[in-house]
């Protein structure tokens, strides 16, 4: 372990800045769907279900949104991506509070579509501003600041909505997320390599060549030509001549998605239902035991063994495989269907806790390997998506388990599931392995 890569890295012009505006962009939207049940249900009296309803509704536009917004960011830089969030991020939070329930379905979809899109420029910019180990540290800094913003999120809403009002509250999210989009605009930090304040002046050959490979595996074996014009961006100038014009295919909008990305989508899908899961389970067992005022005992136990586990995964000098983190997760999450009370709950969170946050930066660590800088943000958008749709399973999932069999069971399911999914991916890595060393073979040949 070097703990002293935390200090180099806090020491690069910029990435510290990044670090904690990145952090408190995302505070807007930890906060916004515990204000937006609030105000449904306190001030337009409407039913947990129909306020729950609203909140998915948000959610979906955030998942269709983060492709979108990422793919947006590639082609035409951050601040000209950024500037339609800002605006519309700032009108649909301060008109919320201020319409009725029909209105609200609408307003907060578009707000959720456009979403200020932090995951995807924060994920995108470390990847560039940072190499190897370093970027390890980098993504296991963010995945840290990431839990911090969703322990204080939600409970800075409750307070807001209980001491002062919803209304408030709103608005106040209104102007943090566009106030968050213009200091990221004044930022601007480099999403290419080559711009100001990227490590690398032009892209990493050996990563540019992975996205070859994985191009090649998404299309088949047949794909030969998109393998080549990826060969060119990677610096392969002597065959520029012969395949110039077969590499357009590479342009294929999806050309970029292989085995191991689909792996790592399945991973951040399987995280986002095991920790949605875990958290449904946490509160319906405090609930049955007549003890929801210990929830923060739990939350601090729970969350703060992800702020160990991060802190130690970006210390290490060995990458870990992201599904092998989920496995390890979802597995570990099985023994607290054993608890029985508060303090044997929190003690039974520790050890699954502490593989969060290294589940979550493997992944960004990974996926930014296996795709080139030109489809990063787009890549980095599906990933905020998957695990987006992955927390939004995993609440229901376990809702439903919880009404049928007991709040032990929904630990069960959890685990069993997510076990399932790690499962799943692992399998798909290993075809991609297969193919890959055909892939070698036919690029020898080239």
């Amino acid at each position: 372990m070097k703990f002293g890569r935390y200090k180099q890295l806090l020491k690069q012009p910029g990435v510290g800045p990044l670090l904690l505006v990145g952090m408190i962009a995302r505070l807007p939207h930890a906060a916004v769907g515990m204000l937006l049940l609030l105000h449904l249900v306190n001030v337009l009296d409407k039913d947990w279900g129909s306020a729950g309803l609203v909140v998915a509704l948000m959610t979906i536009g955030i998942a269709l949104g983060a492709p979108w917004r990422g793919h947006v960011v590639d082609m035409y830089g951050l601040r000209r991506a950024l500037l339609p969030s800002v605006i519309i991020e700032a009108v649909v939070w301060s008109i919320v509070p201020q319409v009725s329930f029909l209105w609200v379905l609408p307003l907060v979809f578009i707000g959720g579509l456009f979403a200020l899109p932090v995951f995807s420029v924060v994920r995108t910019a470390l990847g560039v501003m940072t190499t190897g180990e370093t970027r390890r540290s980098a993504f296991a800094l963010d995945a840290m600041a990431t839990e911090l913003v969703f322990i204080v999120g939600p409970a800075t809403a409750g307070i807001v909505a209980t001491s002062l009002n919803t209304t408030v509250g709103m608005i106040g999210i209104a102007v943090a997320s566009s106030g968050a989009g213009l200091v990221l605009m004044f930022l601007n930090p480099p999403t290419r390599s080559g711009q100001p304040g990227a490590v690398a002046k032009r892209a990493n050959p050996h990563e540019e060549r992975l996205a070859a490979e994985a191009s090649l595996i998404a299309s088949g074996p047949g794909g030969l030509a998109s393998v080549e014009g990826e060969l060119i961006l990677a610096g392969n100038k002597s065959a520029r001549a012969r395949v110039a014009s077969r590499g357009k295919a590479f342009r294929n909008k999806f050309g970029w998605v292989s085995a191991s990305v689909i792996a790592v989508f399945i991973a951040a899908s399987g995280a986002g239902l095991v920790l949605s899961g875990t958290e449904v389970g946490i509160l319906s067992l405090l609930d049955e035991k007549n003890s929801s005022g210990s929830l923060g005992i739990v939350f601090f136990f729970w969350c703060g063994a992800s702020l160990v586990g991060g802190l130690i995964y970006g210390s290490l000098s060995r990458r870990i495989s992201p599904i092998v983190l989920l496995l390890a997760m979802a597995v570990l999450t099985l023994p607290m269907a054993f608890a029985t009370d508060t303090w044997s709950l929190a003690l039974l969170s520790i050890l699954p806790g502490m593989m969060c946050a290294p589940v979550l930066s493997a992944a960004s660590e990974w996926l930014t390997d296996l795709v080139a800088e030109k489809r990063r943000g787009e890549a980095m958008g599906w990933y905020g998506s998957a695990l987006t749709s992955g927390t939004a399973l995993g609440s229901p999932i376990t809702g439903a388990t919880v009404d049928g069999f007991g709040s032990a069971a929904a630990f069960i399911v959890v685990g069993c599931v997510g076990a399932g999914v790690s499962i799943v991916a692992l399998v798909a890595q290993q075809l991609r392995r297969r193919k890959r060393a055909r892939v070698r073979t036919l690029i020898t040949e080239v």
